[in-house]
């Protein structure tokens, strides 16, 4: 899906330079996705996953910006998103203490709140409008949550759910080309 949208970016604005942190289906630990998009000056950060839920029927893409969220669900996404840092070696150092199951840890990112929440908000808000237009897809709505892969970029930045691999519907769709293609273009 990224590589996709790349490609509808580089097509629609062939001005416009498009810098993946990868191009293979390889890990890159959090602050590698973050130290990228820093260290080329991007100008906005689009961070592309697929959703998991307890609840086989759980549907649609959504699209987040950095933000501490009063609904207890965002939080728990973004728990879930971070604790992938736990896969990565001599991550206490690395990320600073940061601790994806410690609420005081969020409460830091909400410290560190974005400058560039405005913008982000509004891509989000286009891209979710997309999502639910162009690609039928069901609409989750924009919602703040302090993902990681966010919080720490110096541009605005949105994380993209395409949909759930753990609702056997939605995990076909995605696997399909067509599918693929339906959430890059929105």
């Amino acid at each position: 899906v990224s590589l996709m949208l790349g490609e509808y970016i580089s097509n629609a604005f062939p001005d416009i330079k498009v810098n993946y942190t990868r191009n293979t289906d390889i890990f890159l630990e959090l602050n590698e996705r973050t130290d990228i998009a820093n260290r080329l000056k991007s100008d906005l950060f689009i961070s592309v996953h697929c959703d998991g839920f307890t609840n086989s029927q759980a549907s649609g893409a959504s699209v987040f910006v950095m933000g501490m969220s009063k609904l207890q669900a965002n939080l728990d996404v973004a728990m879930r998103e971070n604790a992938a840092i736990y896969l990565e070696d001599n991550y206490q150092q690395k990320y600073e203490g940061f601790d994806p199951k410690s609420i005081e840890s969020y409460i830091v990112f909400n410290l560190m709140q974005n400058t560039y929440l405005e913008q982000s908000l509004q891509l989000a808000e286009e891209v979710e409008r997309e999502f639910a237009t162009k690609a039928n897809r069901k609409s989750r709505g924009v919602k703040q949550a302090p993902f990681y892969v966010i919080s720490r970029t110096n541009m605005p930045s949105i994380l993209i759910e395409c949909g759930f691999l753990t609702n056997p519907k939605e995990e076909d769709f995605l696997q399909t080309l067509d599918g693929q293609d339906y959430i890059a273009s929105a």
